[in-house]
């Protein structure tokens, strides 16, 4: 029987950064780190060995604090160990997305809970950054330009078609970020990936300009992922 975690653990083994991005553009790949290839083992032996379907909730691309660090979506080294039980080695990075959505992970009952029923990616897996006016990268979109988007679209067609092999549920999928959802809405008037998409805010959105308001958040969050399961 070959798992949701036989199959990602797979995919993350294998992923080739492109080579076709726009200049100025760069692209950070984790996963040939064998620190990190053991973290992927790690997380997805422990969270997906089953073939039990889950709803997608897809990001933008990963920030390069986040998964472009460890390899898991939303998740820093110091998330990975406390609330996923992972150790590394790894140095702790500041994320807000990141400290978002664990409190979501928390609120829905700790890690085993939440990804006993969801899977958390992006559009496009690996992270992406431009120089800053500094000369440090900057962490980067791939909507922020129009030729980025276009050199990018087969492959986040790609990644998109490939994960839902892992094991979703098509029904439903959740869209993290309101910009998001034009370019995910779009992927899916073109392929059929999902019957259906429901959006939320992003959480680094969240946190940076709506704090005050993060108990509400939780709670849209929470009664969200919990309609996708009963409609599932």
């Amino acid at each position: 029987m070959t798992t949701f975690a036989d199959k990602a653990i797979h995919y993350y083994d294998n992923l080739a950064a492109p080579a076709n991005l726009p200049t100025g553009i760069n692209v950070m790949n984790p996963y040939q780190a064998p620190a990190v290839q053991e973290i992927v083992h790690s997380f997805y032996t422990r969270f997906f060995s089953d073939t039990k379907p889950r709803v997608f909730v897809l990001g933008i691309n990963p920030g390069r604090f986040g998964a472009g660090v460890t390899g898991i979506s939303f998740t820093t080294p110091q998330n990975l160990r406390r609330y996923c039980g992972i150790d590394n080695e790894l140095r702790d990075t500041p994320e807000l997305s990141s400290r978002f959505i664990y409190q979501v992970v928390e609120a829905f009952g700790g890690a085993e809970s939440f990804y006993s029923c969801f899977f958390l990616s992006s559009l496009f897996p690996l992270a992406l950054t431009k120089d800053g006016p500094n000369g440090g990268p900057k962490n980067y979109n791939f909507y922020d330009d129009r030729a980025t988007t276009a050199a990018l679209w087969p492959a986040i067609t790609e990644t998109i078609r490939t994960q839902l092999d892992f094991g979703a549920n098509r029904n439903v999928a959740v869209c993290l970020g309101r910009k998001n959802e034009t370019y995910l809405r779009r992927l899916n008037e073109q392929q059929g990936f999902f019957s259906r998409i429901i959006t939320l805010d992003h959480p680094r959105y969240i946190l940076q300009y709506k704090a005050k308001d993060v108990p509400a958040y939780l709670e849209k969050y929470i009664a969200t992922l919990q309609g996708c399961l009963e409609e599932s």
